[in-house]
């Protein structure tokens, strides 16, 4: 399982309408990419390390697929609509970080946690 996460980071002078993105840019975002993107999570930043200290990034998207080819198959085709709908939702450049899923586990997962990892 791969794992595409893209990161909006939280700098001075940064906007985020998180309500547009959930509500007008995922669902477009999902149906552009169908049934190749298994998975979608959406993380909205609260605070840093520190009490009362602001977030390093205002939202992390992750997007989950089962190749990085099925991702880059998926995305192409729709990357100039989805790129353009950016400045609908946020005035900063998102970082982009493409990782391998070692654990995936929720709390109601009983048992140990296992690597997925090829031998």
């Amino acid at each position: 399982m791969f794992k595409i996460s893209v990161l909006y980071p939280n700098t001075s002078g940064s906007q985020f309408d998180i309500d547009y993105y959930c509500n007008q840019h995922m669902p477009m975002v999902k149906e552009k990419l169908g049934d190749a993107c298994k998975g979608i999570a959406i993380d909205e930043g609260m605070s840093g390390d520190a009490p009362d200290s602001p977030p390093p990034y205002s939202v992390i998207l992750h997007l989950f697929f089962e190749t990085v080819e099925a991702f880059q198959a998926a995305f192409a085709p729709h990357a100039e609509v989805i790129m353009a709908d950016i400045p609908n939702y946020t005035n900063v450049q998102p970082v982009i970080q493409i990782s391998k899923v070692l654990i995936n586990a929720s709390r109601s997962h009983a048992g140990e946690l296992h690597l997925h990892r090829a031998d």
